[in-house]
């Protein structure tokens, strides 16, 4: 997961100046969407049960993928 630190919004005001929207470049709009899928999952994921790489190792060698 990549975090986008280098934006370069536009953006489009009202007559009276007052900033209403934002306009970005699409490769940027993406890499956003992708980091909040990311977090999402990371967000869902929160109080599953963890492993430890030995034993996620262990388990793929068991069962024959490792």
């Amino acid at each position: 997961m990549t975090m986008p630190v280098n934006l370069h919004p536009q953006y489009i005001t009202n007559d009276n100046g007052e900033k209403v929207s934002v306009v970005i470049d699409m490769k940027e709009f993406q890499s956003m969407l992708e980091d909040i899928e990311d977090l999402t999952a990371i967000a869902d994921r929160k109080d599953e049960e963890t492993t430890s790489h030995a034993k996620f190792l262990e388990e793929l060698r068991a069962d024959g993928t490792l």
